[in-house]
């Protein structure tokens, strides 16, 4: 038998004890905090693995919304509101999982830390006002477009019924100011103190909102004012001035035909027409600021066709209605300018319109259109009348047929909404549909906006710069100038920005124009050589800077400089050979703004993004 198995069985049980409890005593207290220290970093990478989840989820779900929003904006614009709703909702379930995301309680944890926790609590800010955005703004926004039948909101000789624009305007308003209070949180966010790629995501989604914040705004103001002005309460008659681009003003071209536009409860109506011509000259001549009256003269108030000479459309519709009052005695509630471009547009939603009648015999014996379309109009109105007719009385009753029939087609409701919406759109963007009131509270709406066409307040960008074009030739051989004009963003100096503002100028009319072109159109040699061009180029700097200089072809000119409402303005005058180009520079230095400089151009008969050239940086060393 051996030891073991003699061994009494309670002696063996208190062996085995005893080296158990031996193997438990060598377990030290240090091994017992390594393990503890692993079991907290465990914990630690767990909830960090969370919190990288959650910092995924909330970039997935916001990307998602970066893509779906040009989708929705589309949708809007062309009318498309049930696409825009379900778009809307879908934007609506990524929003919401973000804002859930970053309340996260490990989320909200690390948003406390000492070093790193104001990044969080930064894309938390984000998240947050991008839910709010939608629920408070998005989505009560698109319910109110889709309680609006916009096809019926197009003027009609029926009339259009503007109460649901009316009773729109509280929602739209309150969706706005819950938008505005989300961009005014983000903006006073200090980005100084967050990591380089939040604070990039951070200035992003500061200027989508105020992207949406200035659309909302827009939105509230029009639903505001426009039944109002569209003549919901009362008839509403307008002075309409289309301007001719074959012969530059500041705003365009000079206001050759006119008429009044009636708006009685949405119902349009186009009546007294006249040519600027037929008014005559003001005695005496209607007063202007002493600013104005330095830079562009007494011509101001003297003839209908100068009273745009200044850029400054408020100006220069107050100054028109005043001289249509004093010679026709007719009062109008306001002024609505277009350009025959605008007009294209028009046509685009429109389709063709024909003449009728004794029209149609006076176009067709002339060999002029007898049917406009999106694609003649702008050569026909600009250029062919005058190969055509010889006498200015019939050209002005060209122009004014085509007026008739071109706001005939829109007062019968031929245009789409969408169509409309897209060319009326396009037109105030590019300078060629300005819209004044002589209502106060209604203009100082409008002085918010592109469609007033101030040269200051709140509608400039703060680097704001302007270029406007006045004819001297007193013909129409704008018609053959193509220009382009681009920022040139120099060194800084002295603590100040420097941009020079180039214009580049070709008179593209044939070589034997003074004799091919119609006297009418040429001019005649009253101020140059036939077929020569003559322009006053009119330069506007940022309020508060200065201008320090002009060169031509790279020569210095003689420089006159002046002030319009605390921006500073250079003239130049340049003549044009048929072929010749030129190039003018206008420096502007002392710029206190350190925003991107914008620039306003006068419209003319070519497309905006041909005339405007991306701008350039001229290298510092």
């Amino acid at each position: 038998m051996s030891t073991e198995a003699q061994e009494p069985l309670h002696h063996r049980h208190l062996g085995e004890r005893h080296r158990a409890g031996a193997h438990i005593r060598r377990i030290t207290p240090r091994t017992w905090l390594i393990l503890a220290a692993a079991a907290l970093l465990i914990l630690v990478l767990a909830a960090w693995i969370r919190v990288a989840d959650l910092a995924s989820s909330i970039e997935t779900d916001l990307k998602a919304v970066a893509r779906l929003m040009p989708e929705m904006r589309q949708q809007v614009a062309g009318t498309d509101i049930a696409g825009a709703r379900g778009t809307a909702e879908s934007i609506r379930l990524h929003t919401a999982a973000a804002s859930r995301a970053a309340h996260d309680p490990l989320w909200e944890a690390a948003s406390g830390l000492p070093w790193a926790g104001p990044n969080f609590s930064t894309v938390t800010e984000v998240a947050r006002s991008a839910d709010e955005i939608t629920r408070l703004g998005l989505l009560p926004l698109i319910n109110v477009l889709a309680s609006l039948d916009w096809d019926t909101l197009v003027p009609r000789e029926s009339g259009t019924d503007l109460e649901p624009m009316k009773a729109a305007a509280p929602s739209v308003a309150a969706a706005a100011d819950a938008v505005r209070a989300s961009s005014d949180r983000l903006a006073a966010i200090d980005d100084r103190r967050v990591w380089p790629q939040v604070a990039d995501q951070l200035n992003l989604a500061r200027g989508q909102l105020r992207e949406v914040t200035g659309a909302l705004s827009a939105a509230a103001d029009a639903a505001r004012v426009a039944p109002a002005m569209l003549g919901a309460d009362a008839p509403r008659n307008y002075l309409l001035m289309i301007q001719n681009n074959a012969e530059s003003r500041a705003s365009g071209g000079i206001p050759g035909a006119l008429a009044v536009i009636t708006l009685d409860r949405g119902k349009l109506t186009l009546s007294a027409q006249r040519s600027a011509a037929d008014l005559g000259t003001m005695t005496p001549a209607l007063g202007s600021d002493p600013e104005q009256l330095a830079l562009y003269t007494a011509r101001l108030g003297t003839a209908m066709q100068d009273v745009n000479l200044t850029p400054d459309f408020p100006s220069a519709a107050a100054t028109a209605r005043a001289m249509w009052e004093r010679k026709t005695g007719q009062g109008v509630d306001g002024v609505i300018s277009i350009d025959p471009v605008a007009l294209s547009y028009i046509l685009a939603a429109t389709g063709p319109v024909k003449f009728t009648g004794l029209e149609l015999v006076a176009a067709a014996a002339v060999g002029l259109p007898t049917e406009l379309t999106e694609q003649n109009v702008v050569p026909t109105l600009l250029s062919d009348v005058y190969a055509k007719i010889a006498q200015p009385k019939s050209q002005d009753e060209y122009f004014a047929g085509a007026a008739r029939q071109i706001f005939g087609a829109l007062s019968s409701g031929k245009p789409e909404a969408a169509g409309l919406m897209t060319a009326l759109t396009q037109g105030t963007a590019e300078g060629r549909v300005r819209v004044w009131s002589v209502a106060t509270g209604e203009q100082d709406v409008l002085g918010r906006y592109d469609l007033g066409g101030s040269i200051s307040g709140p509608s400039l960008a703060p680097a704001q710069f302007g270029i406007y074009l006045n004819d001297d030739t007193g013909a129409k051989m704008d018609y053959y100038v193509r220009r382009t004009v681009q920022l040139v963003k120099a060194c800084p100096r002295g603590g100040f920005e420097q941009t020079t503002v180039r214009v580049k100028s070709t008179n593209t009319a044939p070589v034997d124009a003074a004799t091919s072109l119609p006297a009418y159109v040429t001019g005649d040699g009253r101020t140059v050589e036939p077929g020569s061009v003559r322009t006053n180029v009119v330069a506007y700097g940022p309020l508060q800077a200065n201008v320090e200089a002009v060169t031509e072809d790279g020569r210095a000119v003689d420089l006159s400089p002046h002030l319009h409402q605390g921006r500073p303005v250079a003239v130049h005058t340049i003549v044009l050979k048929p072929g010749e180009s030129k190039t003018i520079d206008f420096s502007f230095g002392k710029i206190l703004q350190d925003t991107e400089p914008e620039l306003a151009v006068t419209p003319t008969i070519q497309r905006a993004d041909d005339v405007l050239l991306p701008p350039l940086d001229s290298p510092c060393g």
